[in-house]
């Protein structure tokens, strides 16, 4: 792809997520936005709430991201956004002020022509957030002279539908297949993950670009952590959504084997899907034993916990990149993870591997790191890829 006369970035998910805790893939978006307001090139932003479409332009863009850092307040709810029931507060009040920082907006069957009028032939539409998929936004992005470019971040719905929330795996099957067929470039986190979409694409395989993910972390702040933490004795932590593939049922199993002299397991997200056994286990931990659970640390009091471990632990069935272990080997810790190509590709030798088929592998490295802490922790030697290596691959082509 050239260099297009306009980007338009899709902002649908950060809307939708709005008063809840950020993604994985909430975070790239996120730094798509606040990469490319540092920009000159001519820049507009799109959304889709219960309404219709809302465009933005560069200004509008900017108080969008103000608003998601907490720099500026959010503004009061509407009268439109009363009309569909049953929705956050805090979405009221986001899609509100995006019809008021709005350029210009539409009912849905209007896009394309709200997309002309204000964007040149040959824009870009960058599409991150695995959000808007729909045959109408690529649609009409198409007959508004755009050209589409998609970054996909996993396609573990179709290679592992077990992991899935009910009535999710259809859907993700249907965008994937827009994308095959309309995309006009793919970019994808990783080269596994190329090569596992491509897999699943019947039919039309769009031109594409591998760039990993950059590291955007907060400095570690121990202040920010409840009373007890970090522990004075050496612990473990686990990060991620409590959900089937993150795979905490396997470090319970660990734990419950090493009986009363293990360490301390930290299990840092919040509660997920499709995990009622786990969920049970959890509830029915000793007070101070030595599994213990934390659902809604700051992301500087997680990092602070995550430079003081023993280790990170990520068993993990599956993963399109593997941000929690690559930013562990960025703050100094060890991370044993699961013997997976793609964190193979991430985080190269820096990491320790082990099968989960060999649980002894795991409680042995366990035990060994546990009596062996390393005080001050040596810099690791993990080079974190960066945002700007990233965008510098990607915005040459879109």
């Amino acid at each position: 792809m050239a260099e297009p006369a306009a980007r338009l970035l899709d902002l649908t998910r950060s809307l939708r997520r709005v008063g809840r805790g950020a993604t994985g893939v909430d975070r790239v978006e996120l730094a798509y936005l606040s990469h490319l307001l540092t920009g000159d090139a001519p820049l507009f932003g799109v959304a889709r709430t219960a309404l219709g479409y809302v465009l933005l332009d560069r200004d509008g863009m900017r108080g969008f991201h103000d608003r998601l850092e907490g720099r500026v307040p959010w503004g009061r709810a509407d009268l439109l956004s009363r009309l569909p029931r049953g929705r956050s507060v805090a979405l009221t009040q986001a899609e509100s002020d995006l019809r008021r920082l709005a350029r210009g907006r539409c009912l849905p069957a209007g896009l394309p022509s709200l997309l002309a009028r204000h964007l040149p032939p040959g824009f870009a539409y960058l599409n991150v957030g695995h959000s808007n998929l729909t045959d109408r936004v690529l649609g009409g992005v198409k007959k508004a002279q755009g050209r589409i470019a998609v970054l996909i971040h996993d396609v573990i719905p179709l290679d592992h539908p077990a992991y899935q929330r009910l009535g999710t795996v259809a859907p993700f099957r249907a965008k994937i297949d827009r994308v095959s067929a309309q995309a006009d470039l793919v970019i994808y986190n990783s080269q596994d993950t190329r090569q596992r979409s491509e897999a699943q694409m019947r039919g039309r395989i769009p031109p594409a670009v591998v760039a990993h993910l950059g590291l955007d972390m907060p400095a570690p702040d121990g202040g920010e952590l409840p009373a007890g933490l970090p522990p004075e004795l050496p612990y473990f932590v686990v990060v991620g959504t409590i959900e089937p593939r993150k795979n905490h049922g396997f470090l319970l199993d660990l734990w419950q084997q090493m009986g009363p002299n293990a360490p301390l397991l930290l299990i840092c997200g919040a509660r997920g899907w499709n995990n009622s056994a786990v969920f049970d286990r959890l509830d029915r931990l000793p007070p101070g034993g030595s599994v213990r659970e934390f659902s809604s640390l700051s992301d500087a009091g997680l990092a602070a916990l995550v430079q003081g471990a023993a280790g990170m632990l990520f068993p993990s069935h599956a993963e399109g990149f593997g941000l929690p272990p690559a930013e562990a080997l960025s703050l100094g810790s060890r991370v044993l993870c699961n013997d997976l190509p793609v964190l193979h590709e991430v985080l190269g030798d820096k990491a320790v591997y082990a099968a989960l088929s060999e649980p002894y592998s795991w409680i042995r490295t366990i035990e060994e790191w546990a009596a062996s802490v390393p005080d001050p922790r040596p810099a690791t030697t993990f080079i974190a890829p960066t945002w700007a290596e990233h965008f510098k691959t990607v915005l040459k082509s879109t």
